[in-house]
């Protein structure tokens, strides 16, 4: 049955319990739920240009991304010196930090046993989006 809404039209939106949560003892605010959150309204600026991607490989460890996580990529932000970006480099995807300098364009992984890479003018290279977000389930298997 079609009734031309999306699925996600149905979907539950959990609640948002307070601004922040204590990480050393439990917060005396328990229980008090301020509003609903719509992780959607949270991590996506620009629907129609978001996509999300999965990492695999361990390039980008030292900023805080694993194998496995989930990247939220924006295809209408203007890719900047330093910002992290997802590109494709010949049939290949990538994640690693776009470095703008001197003219010339290089990516560089935030992993010390990986090498940076210049892209310069290569008809191979190819900016998707620039990452906005990261996503981790604390659940998966490691």
């Amino acid at each position: 049955m079609d009734s031309g809404q999306s699925d996600t039209q149905y979907c539950s939106v959990p609640p948002l319990v307070g601004e922040c949560v204590a990480a050393g003892f439990p917060s005396p605010a328990e229980g008090l739920v301020e509003r609903r959150l719509d992780l959607n309204e949270t991590l996506i600026r620009n629907p129609p240009s978001t996509f999300f991607v999965r990492v695999a490989g361990d390039s980008m460890v030292d900023v805080g991304i694993r194998q496995g996580d989930l990247l939220v990529v924006d295809r209408a932000i203007e890719p900047r010196d330093k910002q992290i970006i997802v590109a494709r480099w010949g049939e290949e995807f990538t994640v690693k930090r776009l470095r703008l300098w001197q003219g010339e364009v290089w990516l560089v992984p935030e992993n010390a046993e990986y090498s940076k890479l210049e892209v310069t003018g290569s008809p191979d290279f190819e900016i998707w989006g620039v990452v906005t977000g990261v996503v981790r389930s604390l659940l998966r298997p490691f």
